[in-house]
């Protein structure tokens, strides 16, 4: 293990005057890697693309600030191992190293959770379940890096070698099937990237529908992960005629238990292709309104203007009515209700109501608002003001609001009463007041 087979011999390989040139030399490294990332990132990497996900693609190279990504930390352990090499060859003379011995294990360990971590957040954004595996896997890479250094890898693989059993009349090792768990992981987050780099050029190119781009940017990932599934086993050991008994097995699942869930994705992906549904489009959907703001395999979110997001299923939305406020245009009518006094001139009011409405920014020109007498109301005569405007994602009820003081100025401008309710009561008549006379009894007569 390059002269150093213990951590006594380590130790004692680090207190020598040498460590301190590899210590400079390692140091030269890391800010020439830091140098290079600075230099090569794009200004332009955005922080989330349009459909409001996370940035992939450069991302996952340079992260947000550039040494934050899984190209720090790869050019890093690139520049040690060179310099580790020129140490070592006879340019140098042949110079034992003992700070590189600990720096290439630690930072191709920090390479390899660098690039897995960044891979599965662009591939599974927001996902707890990753942020599980990252600490797993955090914690899997440096116990073997440390059983590296320490020298004892070696002793640990071939006690992992000597425990074997026979399956299907051949003979497997725990060491065999850990090697092929580990290839499968490192196909399949290869995959993993590269379903991720192609969607994310997919969405930012600005010449195809959204809508398009993420129907291809799902059929992509699908059939990429199927490859890598299929290689991973592969590369596990696992032979690829045991998967038809699998597949009958799966069948039968989703005949059974899982036909609604296979309903869903095929759902999502009639939703995409045909785009009875976009994303950007204000919908209603069993009585909650709001933006759709993703559309997946699975199901599609819609959030209203209050914050409130319903994930509903895509089964859900090719069997049921679906109101889709924008499926033409984005233009929206709205409308508010004012009452003024019985007294009021309305044919004077209503061009007056009419102009200061269309004075409001968000209000339409085309179609123009329109005023009209709805209702002979108890308190007064009731006007409906009916406006359009082109932007429901801005707010629907920020407009009114807006509308409803443009009325009000003009009502107290003209001094128009709004009035307050009323109720006009009538009291009965009062009844005839009855008088009970006393009975005066008879008067005696004398004799």
């Amino acid at each position: 293990m390059n002269g150093i087979d213990s951590l006594p011999e380590l130790l004692a390989a680090l207190a020598r005057p040498t460590a301190l040139v590899e210590l400079g030399l390692l140091l030269g490294c890391l800010a020439l890697s830091w140098l290079l990332c600075t230099w090569l990132r794009p200004r332009d990497v955005a922080a989330v693309g349009e459909d409001g996900t996370p940035a992939v693609g450069d991302g996952i190279w340079f992260g947000q600030r550039g040494f934050d990504g899984a190209l720090f930390p790869v050019l890093a352990l690139a520049l040690a191992v060179v310099a580790r090499l020129l140490l070592r060859g006879p340019l140098l003379g042949h110079m034992p190293v003992a700070v590189f011995h600990l720096a290439v294990p630690v930072l191709a360990s920090l390479a390899l959770i660098r690039v897995s971590v960044r891979v599965l957040h662009a591939a599974f954004p927001n996902s707890a379940l990753v942020r599980a595996l990252e600490r797993t896997l955090s914690w899997g890479v440096w116990i073997v890096a440390v059983l590296w250094i320490t020298g004892l890898l070696p002793l640990v693989l071939a006690e992992m070698d000597a425990v074997s059993w026979k399956i299907g009349g051949a003979p497997v090792s725990l060491r065999s099937l850990f090697e092929g768990a580990l290839s499968a992981v490192a196909v399949l987050l290869l995959m993993l990237w590269l379903s991720a780099t192609i969607e994310a050029r997919l969405l930012r190119a600005s010449t195809v529908h959204l809508s398009v781009r993420k129907i291809a940017a799902n059929a992509t990932r699908a059939v990429l992960l199927l490859v890598g599934l299929l290689v991973a086993l592969s590369a596990a050991g696992i032979p690829l005629g045991a998967l038809g008994v699998m597949g009958g097995a799966v069948g039968v699942g989703i005949g059974l238990g899982l036909q609604r869930l296979a309903a869903n994705y095929v759902s999502g992906f009639v939703i995409l292709a045909e785009r009875s549904l976009r994303i950007g489009d204000q919908v209603r959907v069993d009585n909650f309104e709001g933006r759709i703001s993703d559309i997946t395999t699975r199901y599609t979110l819609i959030r209203a203007p209050s914050g409130r997001e319903s994930l509903v299923p895509n089964e859900l939305l090719i069997t049921q009515r679906v109101e889709n406020l924008t499926y033409a245009d984005s233009k929206l009518v709205l409308t508010t209700v004012v009452q003024v006094g019985y007294g009021t001139d309305v044919d004077a009011l209503i061009p007056q109501l009419v102009a200061a409405v269309a004075a409001v920014p968000r209000v339409l020109d085309d179609p123009a608002p329109g005023v009209r007498l709805s209702a002979f109301a108890d308190s007064g005569l009731e006007l409906t003001i009916a406006f359009w405007i082109d932007d429901p994602d801005n707010g629907q009820v920020n407009a009114v609001g807006d509308v409803n003081l443009a009325i009000l100025r003009l009502l107290n401008a003209q001094g128009v009463e709004i009035p307050f309710p009323q109720r006009v009561v009538h009291g009965l008549p009062a009844a005839p007041a009855v008088v009970e006379v006393a009975a005066t009894p008879p008067r005696a007569t004398g004799a």
